[in-house]
């Protein structure tokens, strides 16, 4: 719930229309959907919407369309992506977004690389992906470095002329799931997604056989915020 608190704190006023861009199975949808927002689930695979409806409430509204289909009309309070956001195409990505977006709306970006706690089976998992990727995480799609104070995507947001009120913030998570949980998990992220199916198959085999039964993973949550700008 933490992470809902801090965009309804950012916020400053009643959240009360949301647009989830790249929903998947409605993990974020949930959760703001639990704060009283009517959402509007948006992702371009039709079979992500259907476990999604599975778990939601009633209320929310399921589009099938990728980001860059969906037409400007309705407005909403607040617009997000959870792990989605390099999944957009970057040519006039924020002028879309801001179109989206009430004046003085919200946007929301919340993600973050999933870490082994434990760095001798990372290390195991690293060698058993190996002969299918050398590193699982997304690269900055603007090439910020690591270690840079703003990171992506609140360095292009800070540079377009549609939002202000750059935010970035880090929610800490520790969790403990089983080997198959995590395994899914990984399925999930785009670097494996990018495999052949084939390859897919070998390399959660590969993985599953090197985890013991339970893991702990660092799975912090990087937030940025930002707010539109009220003169357009």
């Amino acid at each position: 719930m933490e992470l809902a608190d801090l965009v309804m704190t950012y916020a400053g006023q009643p959240v009360r229309t949301g647009l989830e861009i790249g929903a998947g199975t409605g993990k974020a949808t949930r959760l703001f959907a639990r704060r009283g927002v009517t959402v509007t689930a948006t992702d371009p695979d039709g079979a992500m919407l259907a476990e999604l409806r599975k778990h939601v409430p009633a209320d929310v509204r399921t589009v099938r369309a990728a980001f860059e289909d969906l037409r400007p009309g309705e407005r909403y309070g607040l617009v997000y992506a959870a792990a989605a956001l390099h999944w957009t195409a970057p040519e006039g990505r924020w002028s879309r977004m801001a179109a989206l977006l009430e004046p003085g709306g919200v946007f929301g970006s919340f993600g973050g690389p999933l870490r082994l706690a434990d760095p001798a089976v990372d290390e195991a998992v690293r060698a058993a992906r190996a002969p299918f990727l050398a590193s699982d995480e997304v690269p900055s799609p603007d090439g910020t470095p690591p270690g840079h104070d703003m990171q992506w995507p609140g360095t292009e947001l800070q540079r377009s002329e549609w939002f202000t009120d750059v935010q970035h913030s880090v929610i800490e998570r520790r969790l403990t799931m089983s080997a198959r949980d995590y395994v899914g998990l990984l399925s999930t992220i785009s670097a494996y997604l990018e495999l052949p199916a084939s390859e897919q198959a070998q390399v959660y085999r590969r993985i599953l056989r090197v985890l013991p039964e339970t893991v702990e993973v660092a799975a912090d949550i990087t937030v940025h915020l930002a707010r539109r700008r009220d003169a357009r």
